[in-house]
């Protein structure tokens, strides 16, 4: 017989399950994702550190995880939430069970809850912390835990997700440096696919690294948490903006805004799921998105700035989409590498390589002689 699961939110309300994955005690912002499929790229996604996720589909676990599938090294999720664990899977291609893979990184899950309810209830009262525990401490001392855990504790993501060390995925193409914030997998199979030589850096690295490292343009990948607690990338990005062509995806997009003077907010539930339409507003063109994330760029404090906006959310309107006035640079909200989600949108890397190869054309570069004798020059 299964073991009870708890998840408390911090407004007091109390949903009793049954325990799979990893046995303790874990807290978090309590979040829920709409996708059919696709759990194990949510696990996988690091922009889901710090938080607790709640699938809606209620069948989770039924065709396993296969490590093929991962969009980073390990899972970052802090707790997993079902209405319904199917410990057994059946597809050929698994090679562990959900509740194997949540063992093995000390990750708690809860299942046989009405996540119907919890759905409801954070998309009424907005985005909360929960402590999700196997333990059998009372209800009040749970609470006063949380009162205790503030949500800057939960507010380091982009260090824990982002790799420590510059590394390769050679190619014949265009050289992009890609800032790691807690970059997903697919970002670097589609400019893999496209033959780029792409140079993964940590979240830190300065305009003056970047700069060594001779790139064609720069890729600012997603990643957890709140962009104003990444002030070292705004900065970045502000001394390379006009420099080099830039690409930004979902936190990128919002540290991009913020480099240009724009704001961002926190949004009451975010947006989360693989079927978010969002309408190109250039084409008219309507567009089913992968989204994962809890904060958007102020509408407002676009004005007096020099970016466009060029896509917004069908739903709830919110900014998807922004390019600049003058310097070849856009971003987006969403994930056109998907994964899980609909590949509607990576056609946007191919523009990006078009925006690089027009910005050479127009600014070509010294050869590398000239610029080492100018430097010998000047030298003496």
């Amino acid at each position: 017989m299964q073991a009870q699961a708890r998840l408390l939110l911090e407004d007091g309300t109390l949903f009793t399950g049954r325990s799979f994955g990893a046995e303790g005690e874990t807290t978090g912002e309590v979040v829920f994702n709409t996708g059919i499929t696709g759990y194990q790229e949510v696990l996988s996604d690091p922009s889901y550190c710090g938080q607790i996720v709640t699938m809606t589909y209620p069948l989770i676990g039924n065709y396993g995880i296969t490590r093929d599938d991962f969009e980073s090294i390990r899972p970052y999720v802090h707790g997993f939430v079902t209405r319904r664990h199917e410990p057994v899977p059946s597809n050929w291609r698994a090679e562990c069970s959900v509740d194997d893979l949540l063992k093995e990184y000390g990750i708690v899950g809860i299942s046989d809850i009405d996540t119907r309810m919890l759905t409801r209830r954070i998309r009424h009262h907005g985005t909360m912390k929960g402590i999700l525990t196997t333990g059998s401490k009372p209800v009040e001392e749970l609470l006063e835990m949380m009162k205790d855990t503030t949500i800057e504790e939960l507010r380091n993501q982009v260090p824990l997700t982002s790799t420590k060390h510059v590394y390769s995925s050679p190619g014949t193409g265009e050289r992009i440096v890609v800032v790691d914030y807690g970059a997903k997998t697919g970002i670097l199979r589609e400019l893999n696919k496209r033959g780029c030589d792409v140079v993964v850096v940590p979240h830190d690295t300065t305009a003056d690294e970047i700069r060594k490292l001779n790139p064609d343009g720069i890729q600012l990948s997603n990643g957890p948490g709140d962009p104003k607690d990444v002030p070292h990338a705004v900065e970045m990005i502000s001394e390379l903006l006009g420099e080099y062509p830039i690409f930004g995806i979902c936190l990128g997009h919002q540290l991009f805004a913020l480099a240009a003077g724009a704001d961002t907010e926190r949004l009451k539930f975010g947006h989360r799921g693989g079927n978010h339409p969002v309408k190109d507003l250039e084409t008219g063109r309507c567009y089913i998105t992968s989204q994962n994330h809890g904060y958007t760029v102020n509408e407002e404090s676009i004005k007096g700035t020099d970016l466009i906006v060029t896509h917004i959310n069908n739903n709830d309107k919110s900014i998807e989409g922004l390019k600049h006035k003058e310097y070849p640079a856009f971003t987006v909200q969403y994930h056109p590498e998907a994964a899980p989600g609909p590949e509607d949108n990576s056609y946007l890397f191919d523009r990006f390589i078009d925006m690089i190869r027009e910005h050479k054309l127009n600014h070509p570069k010294k050869a590398r002689q000239a610029v080492l004798a100018a430097a010998v020059k000047g030298a003496r």
